[in-house]
């Protein structure tokens, strides 16, 4: 699923239309990541939650040449999935 479908199931799904659905969404996902860009964790129940984390500088290899370079540490965004969202997924995957 996309964006774009995602936005066409709210619309539907809520009996709003397309536009306000488009509002919504773009809404959420720039005050999850206006909050991540503060550092703040973002927790949605049942989900999971999202948290920025600081990788290390380290030495990398150029695949073409060989050569040690230097990556500089960077933010990256971790996800940890949810409990019912872990259980959803397990759900008969076993039998």
């Amino acid at each position: 699923m996309n964006k774009s479908e995602l936005i066409d199931i709210i619309s539907d799904e809520a009996n709003i239309k397309r536009k306000d659905a488009i509002m919504a969404v773009d809404a959420i996902i720039k005050k999850i990541m206006l909050s991540l860009k503060k550092g703040e964790r973002v927790e949605l129940r049942g989900f999971g939650s999202f948290q920025v984390k600081v990788v290390k500088e380290r030495v990398g290899r150029n695949p073409q040449t060989g050569e040690n370079v230097n990556v500089p540490p960077k933010k990256v965004v971790g996800f940890k999935i949810g409990k019912d969202f872990k259980s959803l997924l397990n759900e008969d995957d076993l039998k």
